[in-house]
């Protein structure tokens, strides 16, 4: 990819960026959740003078079109303003929040990457026999079940009944991160990590596994099975690489799938990420702040690696930049 197409690509970005903030905007605007009407309620006894100047500093007296671009420019400068609900600037809570959930993605999203790859080669060399169809149905069963419902089932089998692994948390209670070795750290992500990377495992197995079919179907392997080649011989020296490309494609755009199933294992497992950050914020705690500034940054965080999969597809596979030059 050159840098013409990389700085179209980042042009679409920008572009893209600026329609989520203008929807997010909108739609904090229309919530029936009311930052002003939620401190009232906390605390009873405030006085007006004291709500007067909340709703000024929340623009509750300007134009929808005025607040959003005093909003945009604050964006703009680098203040992000400040969250209400930790009484810290926004980007202090996101980088503290998104060292967390990083490393739950990673790991989730290598040990997807992995498995799935490696069961839908599996399948693919095993095609229509009873492994194949065996795996193949628990793969699409695992594409119906919920994030939520698989940490819960977890959580229940491997924390309550073996005891194998934490309740939750990403550091055991009490301790102080000074004193809490990677190991522990491990041992509290280990559960989190495979409840999230059960969101685009199945998915990548089926599509590498359809793949290797439309591979073992070519002419080229009709030719190479005429020789004596084996299926596991065909798989090894032209499956593999005719299936890593589309895989790694999939694997890095799943990241948009990723980050919203953060939500959902971080709040099962109430491991300090991000996505336990955009659920408070949206919800209970009427943080506005806290919850555009978290959009914003995981419209970035997907942009990037949608960024990496480009780059790194036209770097192995030479025809898509032919494609890209016609």
């Amino acid at each position: 990819m050159k840098l013409k197409q990389i700085a179209i690509y980042c042009v679409r970005g920008v572009t893209l960026l600026f329609a989520v903030s203008a929807l997010a905007f909108a739609l904090a605007s229309l919530s029936p959740i009311d930052p002003v009407r939620r401190y009232i309620q906390a605390n009873p006894g405030v006085s007006r003078e004291n709500v007067a100047r909340m709703e000024e500093y929340w623009g509750l007296n300007d134009p929808p079109l005025g607040r959003y671009a005093k909003w945009l420019r604050a964006i703009l400068s680098g203040d992000w303003g400040v969250s209400t609900s930790f009484r810290r600037p926004v980007l202090e809570v996101i980088g503290e929040r998104f060292k967390a959930s990083l490393a739950l993605m990673m790991a989730a999203w290598t040990l997807s990457g992995l498995l799935g790859f490696g069961v839908g080669c599996a399948m693919g060399l095993f095609r229509g026999r009873w492994p194949d169809r065996i795996v193949r149905r628990l793969c699409l069963i695992m594409c119906s079940i919920p994030t939520f419902w698989i940490g819960l089932v977890f959580l229940a089998v491997f924390s309550s009944m073996l005891g194998w692994f934490p309740f939750g948390l990403a550091v055991p209670p009490g301790a102080a991160p000074e004193t809490v070795t990677i190991g522990q750290r491990l041992h509290h992500l280990a559960l989190p990590a495979l409840t999230l990377s059960f969101l685009s495992f199945a998915n990548l197995a089926l599509h590498t596994r359809e793949k290797l079919i439309d591979a073992y179907n070519s002419d080229y392997a009709l030719f190479a099975r005429a020789r004596g080649e084996s299926d596991a011989r065909m798989l090894l020296r032209h499956g593999i690489r005719n299936a890593i490309l589309p895989a790694m494609t999939m694997q890095f755009g799943s990241f948009a799938e990723l980050f919203g199933g953060s939500v959902f294992a971080e709040n099962v497992f109430s491991y300090p990420g991000l996505g336990a950050a955009v659920s408070a914020a949206g919800t209970g705690g009427a943080d506005i702040p806290l919850f555009l500034g978290i959009v914003l940054f995981s419209a970035c965080f997907v942009f990037a690696g949608n960024l990496i999969a480009n780059i790194l597809t036209s770097v192995i596979d030479p025809r898509t930049r032919q494609e890209a030059r016609a």
